[in-house]
């Protein structure tokens, strides 16, 4: 980390216990932050960190990401989806969009105007991305080129906020990976475009995840991702390491707010006369939490270390996923064992940190495909 990624994280920590923490009730009553979060996280350069200034971001790398992902784990604020929007949605139209197709979102996207999702994940098929059935067909009917879109999607992370959304679809009548490509839906007046459930999750409470449907919707020509098809499968592909190494970044946030959590309660509970602090198996159990936090925090900035360079590769970042998700299940378990019944009861902040971590070994691609992926390059 340089002086300048501390500095963010510094705002990002203020700004969030300030801003979110007192309202984190009413976020997860409602089950998203609204638009009006979206804008103000924006002027406190909160949004689109690594977006180059001419598009009106901060400027910043992909380490400035990961400092204000740090920080909502460690706040217990699963809910806003501002990673996906800056880090992995933002990354696309950057790497592979056109100019002008940069030039009309990313600004809108910097200052909140625009929030974004992408739509991979349909009732059908999860990590199996090839086998997408959401249809794009391009036409011409006197309106101008356009594709028209069809089909449904599901467990979209601000299905309900978003207004502009990567669609990724089929655009050509074969299966397989050739004919993916990913289209830029804006939803405001988009005629066949509807919302369907808000989804009641086990955790995320706040997060504003969603199904959606396209029922021959007409998207402009001009907003296929580079203005190519087929080429979506690829752009997937290599983008995916940076979305889970964002999930290992926010695991290693979530670990170290439930270690200091969970040390803090040890120490001020009591039982049969003594602190729960004072029990060696108290002390022996969070000796080994503090091992794995350590441990996956060093692994974790490894990865990061070598992604700022360009040479973090698929098989690792696929390693980073699932192991640290699968340590963050384990020390969520053992901490919030040393709660007791307390532990269960949502208003302490070790049963949410318990039950949002879950997910983190599905989405991103689960951890089994995780594993298969990495045990091909060994």
């Amino acid at each position: 980390m340089t002086d300048e990624h501390r500095m963010l994280q510094d705002a990002a920590r203020r700004y969030i216990a300030d801003k979110w923490v007192p309202r984190a009730a009413e976020f997860r009553a409602a089950g998203r932050l609204g638009p009006e979060v979206w804008r103000e996280a924006a002027a406190a350069g909160l949004l689109c960190a690594s977006t180059p200034e001419q598009y009106g971001g901060g400027g910043g790398d992909f380490g400035h990401e990961a400092v204000i992902l740090l920080e909502q784990a460690r706040a217990n604020l699963s809910g806003w989806g501002g990673g996906l929007h800056s880090a992995i949605v933002a990354p696309y139209l950057l790497h592979y969009g056109t100019e002008e197709q940069k030039q009309r979102w990313l600004p809108k996207m910097c200052s909140g105007e625009f929030i974004t999702a992408i739509a991979m994940t349909e009732p059908g098929t999860g990590s199996d991305l090839q086998s997408v059935r959401t249809s794009a067909v391009l036409r011409n009917d006197g309106g101008g080129d356009h594709y028209v879109l069809n089909g449904a999607k599901t467990f979209i992370t601000n299905g309900q906020n978003a207004n502009l959304i990567v669609v990724v679809c089929k655009t050509g009548p074969e299966g397989g990976a050739k004919n993916i490509s990913l289209l830029m839906l804006e939803t405001e007046g988009a005629q066949g475009f509807r919302r369907g459930r808000q989804l009641e999750k086990v955790g995320m409470h706040a997060q504003d995840t969603s199904e959606l449907f396209f029922d021959d919707v007409r998207v402009p020509a001009a907003h296929l991702i580079g203005g190519k098809e087929g080429q979506g499968f690829f752009q997937l592909m290599e983008q995916l390491p940076q979305e889970r190494l964002i999930i290992a970044v926010s695991g290693i946030g979530a670990m170290e707010r439930a270690l200091d959590e969970t040390l803090r309660y040890t120490k001020e509970r009591k039982a049969f006369g003594k602190r729960l602090w004072d029990f060696q198996n108290t002390r022996f159990k969070l000796a080994e939490v503090q091992a794995v936090v350590l441990a996956a925090r060093a692994f974790v900035d490894a990865c990061m270390a070598a992604h700022l360079r360009g040479e973090l590769d698929a098989a690792r970042a696929a390693l980073a996923k699932a192991w640290v998700s699968e340590q963050q299940c384990k020390v969520m378990d053992e901490c919030l064992q040393l709660f007791g019944g307390y532990g269960y009861m949502m208003e302490y902040p070790i049963a949410e940190l318990y039950v949002d971590a879950r997910v983190q070994r599905i989405y991103g691609g689960t951890n089994e495909i995780m594993k298969e992926l990495a045990a091909r390059f060994m």
